[in-house]
């Protein structure tokens, strides 16, 4: 099954619902006017049925086959949000949103679902039913996480779900599938080190903050270094110091520090929410001082299902010829709750040499929309095949 007719005839259709999602970027939960389009092109493709307000603002879309008698179940997610980057491609359909920007492409992986969706609905040539899901707040608010809580995979009765993301630097069109873990856990602390603050020329009298969360933020790189198996994924990073005063001969009172966790195992895990802890107050409590840690817990590790990755490259290689292993991904990705609650797989598409998501020059490759659409099609009538 290459790339199917169908969506080389769509793919003007399908890049226009792209760029107009482009111009008009809404970020986390606030998908109102995305949401509403999704629903409304739903509509007119003729699904069974579409639900708005899943997950606050997320769309579902049922599609039945010509046949239900397999009883099967399929549910196919993309991502709706935006970034809060202000926008540097110079498009003629860049963001008309100041500070907010698709810069990681679920710009294109909506109108992708919606483009596979359009053809299943007027084709239905499987035997079962889809459910396309349409998801907020995967950066950073846990949308995924939301919807599964509002009961979407018991109310549709979803048995597998999958989904996928576009990747610069990989041939367009081209796919990238790995089984087991594959996108890091996501975590965040935030540490705050009081002293006694003072005038920098008298340190002698002080409690000095400065000296001490620098230390620290040295220290927490040993967790990585000294503490974790060589063998192991793991990533600290501070990325932000901020000093309760900004004058050049005041030492601060207080300093606050902020960064994030990045791990493969739940070991790695409870390792590194251990050290931080106890690196940070032992050394705050060396310089007579004191720290309170703060350490939040955010998606968990994404782990694709071993036979759903197999049949996922499957219908990648019947698209494009191949489908390469990917390499293990210290980023995010909320759709690990879904893969928590029923098995499936995530795959990669490639977006070309482009800029990296998460840029300001970033742009989805409107290239790579009939090879995403075949797929999620090919998913669904190789999985349910009509009788």
């Amino acid at each position: 099954m290459p790339v199917k007719n169908r969506f080389a005839e769509l793919h003007a259709d399908i890049t226009a619902w792209r760029r107009n999602l482009h111009e008009n970027p809404e970020i986390l939960f606030e998908t109102h006017r995305t949401s509403a389009t999704v629903a409304k092109k739903l509509r007119s493709f003729g699904c069974d049925e579409v639900v708005e307000g899943i997950g606050r603002t997320g769309v579902v879309g049922v599609i039945k086959g010509k046949e239900t008698g397999s009883g099967k179940v399929i549910g196919l997610r993309a991502d709706m949000d935006a970034l809060p980057i202000h926008e540097q491609t110079g498009l003629d359909y860049a963001s008309k949103t100041d500070g907010a920007m698709h810069a990681c492409g679920h710009d294109g992986h909506t109108a992708m679902l919606l483009g596979a969706a359009q053809y299943l609905a007027e084709t239905r040539n499987f035997d079962g039913t889809v459910v396309v899901i349409f998801q907020p707040a995967e950066e950073g608010g846990g949308g995924g996480r939301e919807m599964c809580e509002d009961g979407m995979m018991e109310r549709w009765g979803i048995q597998e779900v999958y989904g996928m993301h576009n990747w610069p630097g990989m041939p367009t069109g081209s796919f990238g599938i790995r089984a087991g873990s594959f996108f890091a856990a996501t975590d965040q602390f935030d540490i705050t080190f009081e002293g006694r603050g003072g005038h920098a020329a008298k340190p002698h009298e002080t409690v000095d903050t400065t000296v001490m969360s620098a230390q620290a933020v040295l220290a927490l790189q040993t967790i990585t270094a000294r503490n974790a198996d060589p063998v192991e994924q793991i990533v600290v990073s501070v990325t932000s110091f901020e000093t309760s005063s900004k004058a050049f001969n005041v030492i601060p009172q207080k300093v606050q520090i902020k960064g994030t966790v990045r791990t493969m195992s739940a070991e790695m895990r409870e390792l590194a929410e251990k050290r931080i802890n106890e690196i940070c107050t032992g050394i705050a409590g060396t310089f007579g001082g004191s720290a309170d840690v703060t350490y939040h817990r955010g998606y968990p590790v994404m782990v694709n299902h071993e036979e759903q990755t197999e049949f996922a490259a499957d219908v990648a290689r019947s698209i494009s010829g191949q489908c390469e292993e990917a390499p293990l991904v210290m980023g995010g990705e909320d759709f690990a709750f879904m893969l928590e609650e029923r098995p499936g797989a995530y795959i990669l598409v490639g977006n070309g040499d482009t800029a990296a998501v998460h840029h300001p020059e970033y742009n989805f490759n409107d290239e790579a929309i009939p090879a995403g659409c075949s797929w999620w099609a090919g998913i669904v009538e190789q999985r349910m095949p009509a009788a």
